[in-house]
């Protein structure tokens, strides 16, 4: 039982396998789009169902092999049985089974046609699960571990401004424009939108020191910005950096001598 696991796990891991599912993910994407247009699912809806089913008994093949053999895998090691039970409530193991849940709960239980749409709405989840085989994906995943504290002190300041921005706005224009203004809570769409340079226009300032505060709120938000894509970027280009010095790195099998590639 043992090396039919070990098969098993080599099987799941193996370059083409990997390719596949890679593949499969990609085309039920597409699929779910091209879904949308009326034309294409009049024409093909019979392909689209028979697509669909297909991918949801890989798919489901896929995440029991990936729970029967996660004993094998170095990151759910643990005591049994435990060690399936972190591969099932793992980011990923939770986004592998509710790709495949939308599929098989209507054929359960009955549930209403607006429900069944919005289950539909968890097929979008199979985009995620690229990001077991993406070097890049998990690479993005680490930097925004590694920046949590810099990312919160940056939202942390966001929010104070947008209250802010929001309880100024609100008392200079509340008396002129009741209806635009009417809460602060009405007042942080339009601080929102501000600070994020989108500026919709939908609700704006009509006085003098009203469209004073917006300008200069509206710089800030410029500023405030770019705080968190400077500090993701930055991050993000030390691991790539870090990342190929590791390549660079190479260690002799016969001697243990640590030499660097030219």
């Amino acid at each position: 039982m043992d090396s039919i696991k070990q098969k098993a796990y080599q099987f799941l891991h193996h370059r083409t396998t990997v390719k596949f599912i890679y593949t499969l993910i990609i085309l039920n994407v597409t699929a779910l789009v091209l879904e949308t247009y009326r034309e294409f699912e009049g024409l093909y809806h019979d392909f689209f169902q028979a697509f669909e089913a297909f991918s949801v008994i890989v798919f489901t093949i896929e995440y029991v092999i990936r729970l029967w053999t996660a004993s094998l895998n170095p990151d759910f090691r643990t005591t049994f049985p435990g060690r399936r039970a972190r591969f099932a409530i793992s980011p990923l193991g939770l986004i592998d089974l509710l790709a495949i849940v939308p599929f098989y709960l209507p054929m359960l239980i009955p549930i209403d046609l607006r429900f069944v749409r919005i289950l539909r709405l968890l097929r979008l989840l199979r985009i995620f699960k690229l990001g077991r085989f993406s070097n890049s994906l998990r690479s993005i995943a680490d930097v925004l571990v590694e920046t949590k504290e810099e990312l919160t002190v940056t939202i942390f300041i966001s929010f104070i401004l947008l209250i802010f921005s929001a309880s100024l706005m609100y008392y200079i224009e509340v008396e002129v424009q009741p209806d635009k203004f009417e809460s602060i809570g009405h007042s942080i769409w339009w601080a929102v939108a501000t600070l994020t340079t989108v500026g919709y226009g939908d609700i704006y300032p009509v006085t003098g020191l009203g469209k004073f505060l917006a300008g200069v709120i509206a710089l800030i938000g410029v500023g405030l910005v770019a705080l968190p894509t400077g500090i993701i970027s930055s991050a993000f280009i030390e691991k790539m950096q870090e990342s190929k010095e590791k390549k660079q790195v190479c260690t002799c099998p016969n001697c243990g001598v640590v030499f660097h590639r030219k």
